[in-house]
């Protein structure tokens, strides 16, 4: 069970990542499409095409984090956002 800070912000990258993307990748999309720094502890989410396979990035105080999960059926619903959107902030319960 992971379990994370109360103050953590979930950032979800709606636009498909290339899963092949390991922390330097996951590193630098963050930077590009949140505007953001990676190692201030909030998780970013990363979806593949399908939707389908899911990758967070997490900065656990001492070094970055990558957990990966493939759903055996079924695919992840994002959220619907406007026109050219590439990152959204997510709450937690929803």
């Amino acid at each position: 069970m992971l379990s994370f800070p109360a103050n953590v912000r979930i950032y979800l990258c709606t636009k498909s990542t290339d899963m092949r993307k390991s922390f330097d990748g996951l590193h630098t999309l963050v930077r590009q499409v949140f505007r953001t720094d990676p190692l201030d502890g909030h998780l970013f989410l990363f979806v593949n095409r399908r939707r389908d396979r899911v990758k967070i990035l997490w900065w656990d105080r001492d070094g970055l984090a990558l957990y990966y999960k493939r759903l055996e059926a079924g695919t992840y619903e994002l959220p619907a956002v406007g026109d050219g959107t590439e990152g959204v902030e997510i709450d937690a319960t929803a």
